[in-house]
């Protein structure tokens, strides 16, 4: 009987053991994500943060030189940048789950050429608070459909996605 199995993500591959889930990085992407995310979200919300503040920056700017149109575009984008920050605060980027803390696995289904396919875990960290894991699957030019199936088979099975109240 086999202990582990395993499915590919959009930066490397799921392992789901017994007792917990493994999310590991592999390749280019999955290096590139390693060196600007880490296991926490945070720095890239910072610079988010940062880029938000200096379209501010420059929405004053061009405000003072009565562009209404760029005043107003940089403006929206900030409000945007910074309205997803406010968002993603609850977003972990951990790379281990203990299945015995989960709450709940949404799948949401890949919009065609505009989405991938992914799984919302929803779990408890170890300092007690309630956050959200995306297990990004990967896109229609790796095959997304096939490990798409095969992921949601996967969890299934292990009984982690029980599909209630869940699309897909």
């Amino acid at each position: 009987m086999e202990s582990e199995k395993k499915f590919k993500t959009k930066t490397g591959f799921c392992h789901i053991l017994p007792d917990k889930i493994i999310l590991t990085r592999d390749g280019i992407i999955g290096n590139v994500a390693e060196i600007t995310v880490g296991n926490k979200i945070s720095r890239i919300l910072i610079i988010y943060t940062g880029f938000a503040i200096f379209l501010l920056y420059f929405a004053f700017t061009d405000y003072q030189e009565n562009k209404i149109f760029s005043t107003l575009s940089y403006v929206f984008f900030a409000v945007y940048l910074l309205f997803k920050v406010k968002q993603s605060m609850n977003y972990s980027a951990t790379s281990t789950i203990e299945r015995n803390k989960i709450k709940d696995v949404k799948f949401i289904d890949a919009k065609y050429g505009a989405t991938r396919s992914r799984f919302e875990v929803i779990f408890e960290d170890e300092n007690g608070k309630i956050k959200t894991r995306l297990i990004l699957l990967p896109g229609s030019l790796n095959d997304g459909e096939n490990e798409t199936k095969k992921a949601l088979e996967i969890m299934k099975t292990e009984k982690i996605y029980t599909y209630k109240n869940n699309v897909g």
